[in-house]
């Protein structure tokens, strides 16, 4: 049995860690978020300290290392922008990390996480959930079986309806969140260059406070991306039916279906990186060197082979 400790346990993603701590027969021994509302923590783990202020909850993890009860493993869901900063406190306690995605905003902090890892002699660990999920695993193994020098058409959405309430917290804060493609789009670039080899050629068509969408040319795929917090973009189908979500990932006309067995890849994430087989630093590399450049380059507008969602009319930030 292991000893967690988790950092961000009133965050939105902070319930599947908590469940996947549990499923895999380890317990919470501390968690801390500047937040209170963590009710949820009664379900799974009770006993754990819980602290509102990073400096009691960093005395409490040298506590319990003193009185050789030491965390091995910190979790990290707090927001994008303190990644960096949470990761490099796990190490210096002498625990090994497992981190939500983004890893990080930029892919020099990567660099200089493996210096901090080299250290303290831990590891860091991201959540690529998408690597583990099944549909994904056969498509992979798919292109491999196939042509070598064949290139397929992809084209991915993603909308996750989101309310005026995003934009007050520090997801709608591009310098915190890493804006739309890193916030919501960071584990499908993942998936695609993991599945379909690394960037050629990268375009960005549309970029705004609530959407984003480009091109790309992988090792073996052409990809047209659209990622949307914007109820307004959904498909007719989806809304008629009072939906929320789309995804859709298609392959030469073929929709690749993955939209079930979300909530169990956390689970499986832990069960992989306590198997001594995570996803470390050098795993985040691809996808966080891809959002960082989306997130730098001028967007095109609509010329060139861009996803057909880039046409629904522009909407005015809700606050400005």
């Amino acid at each position: 049995m292991k000893n967690f400790a988790l950092i961000g346990a009133a965050g939105y993603i902070a319930p599947r860690h908590l469940k996947a701590i549990k499923d895999t027969g380890n317990r919470l021994l501390a968690a801390y978020d500047k937040f209170d509302s963590v009710g949820v923590m009664d379900s799974y783990f009770p006993d754990a300290d819980f602290f509102t202020e990073f400096e009691r909850f960093d005395r409490h993890v040298e506590k319990l290392k003193r009185a050789e009860n030491k965390i091995d493993y910190v979790s990290i869901c707090s927001p994008n922008y303190l990644h960096d900063s949470h990761i490099r406190f796990g190490l210096r306690v002498g625990a090994n990390v497992i981190c939500e995605k983004p890893l990080v905003l930029n892919p020099w902090n990567i660099e200089a996480l493996k210096e901090v890892e080299n250290e303290h002699g831990g590891r860091v660990y991201n959540i690529l959930q998408l690597r583990l999920h099944p549909s994904i695993i056969a498509l992979k193994e798919r292109i491999e079986k196939g042509p070598k020098d064949k290139i397929y058409d992809i084209d991915l959405a993603y909308i996750t309806s989101r309310g005026h309430w995003y934009y007050t917290s520090w997801k709608g804060d591009v310098s915190k969140s890493g804006g739309i493609a890193t916030n919501i789009g960071v584990h499908f670039f993942d998936m695609l260059t993991w599945v379909f080899g690394p960037v050629k050629t990268n375009q960005v068509h549309l970029h705004t406070h609530d959407r984003a969408g480009g091109y790309l040319e992988l090792e073996k795929a052409r990809v047209r991306w659209f990622l949307s917090i914007n109820a307004d973009t959904l498909p007719e189908v989806v809304k008629a039916r009072g939906g929320r979500t789309f995804r859709s990932l298609s392959m030469e006309g073929e929709e690749i279906e993955f939209s079930d067995g979300f909530t169990e890849l956390h689970t499986h994430s832990y069960q992989h990186i306590l198997q001594g087989k995570g996803f470390g630093l050098d795993e985040a590399m691809n996808s966080i060197q891809l959002v960082h450049d989306i997130r730098h380059l001028t967007p095109l507008g609509l010329i060139g082979d861009f996803h057909p969602l880039c046409k629904f009319p522009l909407s005015n930030h809700p606050f400005h």
